[in-house]
């Protein structure tokens, strides 16, 4: 969890630098005492600090510093949206329906999924004594909340997305994939879910797989609930994966509950282009020495 409150917007060490295509050269700070030099640097520049206070529960206090009001790059409100946040008026040195502020918030926070760390009396608590310790009487309090769910209700280890006209669109932040009982690899038709690159590579690798006799055919199109889990083979395709093979859903085996022949042949496909594929997709990386 983390709020702020907003009033009414060249290091001089020497460290190794990395350089790339042409003469852009991104300098690499090679310590946090340097780094936190450089964002001393820069908030001291600004006429009007425009964050006088923040409340993190990563470090379970009130921070004055703007240098150290930060967000972890890991939090599920950056690298995946998911989050809520609310705001309230400061004026005269009163916060303005706080109360029905926080109420709505807590509901966003529930139909999202996310629990709070706090109960409500806590999170009041927090934000009062932020707004106090701001020393602000006439701005914004704005507090929001980042999802920590790694599983969903029900002991599930992930999720598949349906759409509104109840076809198959995705997995958790990936593609979802399907070899059916004829041995032909299917994917959802890209139009409104994710158009996953590591999903395209496959598509683009699989006919491998065709021409040796192994795959029927490689397709998008619309996929029923009921058509997915008919299949033989279901797999999430993902670049950090880049195939997880899935073997249940919902209780029930997909095809005869074991990790399938194919999906494994597909991720060997996947493999063997990041070790070994074309310069158009491996890009060699110049290491400092």
């Amino acid at each position: 969890m983390g709020n702020h409150t907003t009033e009414s917007s060249a290091s001089s060490h020497k460290s190794p630098e990395t350089e790339n295509d042409g003469d852009f050269r991104v300098h690499v700070f090679s310590s946090s005492s340097e780094l936190l030099e450089k964002l001393h640097e820069k908030w001291s520049s600004v006429e009007k600090q425009p964050y006088p206070a923040m409340y993190s529960s990563i470090y379970g206090g009130i921070i004055l510093d703007p240098a150290m009001m930060v967000i972890p790059i890991d939090d599920h409100m950056v690298h995946r949206g998911h989050g809520v946040f609310d705001t309230a008026i400061i004026l005269d040195g009163y916060l303005y329906e706080l109360d029905v502020h926080l109420d709505r918030f807590l509901r966003s926070a529930s139909k999202a999924k996310i629990p709070s760390p706090f109960p409500r009396s806590t999170l009041r608590s927090i934000l009062i004594q932020l707004t106090a310790a701001s020393k602000c009487k006439k701005g914004t309090l704005r507090y929001w909340l980042s999802a920590v769910l790694e599983a969903e209700e029900k002991g599930a280890f992930a999720s598949i997305w349906v759409d509104e006209a109840g076809y198959i669109a995705e997995g958790p932040n990936v593609n979802v994939a399907f070899i059916t009982q004829e041995k032909e690899l299917i994917m959802p038709l890209f139009d409104s879910i994710l158009y996953g690159c590591t999903a395209k590579r496959l598509l683009e690798l699989a006919p491998k797989l065709v021409d040796q006799g192994l795959l029927k055919g490689v397709t998008t199109r619309n996929l029923s609930v009921e058509e997915a889990k008919a299949a033989a083979e279901m797999m999430y395709v993902g670049s950090t994966l880049p195939v997880l093979p899935i073997i249940m859903w919902d209780d029930q085996p997909i095809g005869n509950g074991m990790v399938g022949e194919l999906t494994m042949l597909l991720s060997d496909l996947l493999w063997d282009d990041m070790v070994d594929g074309p310069d158009t997709q491996r890009i060699p990386v110049p290491y400092v020495q």
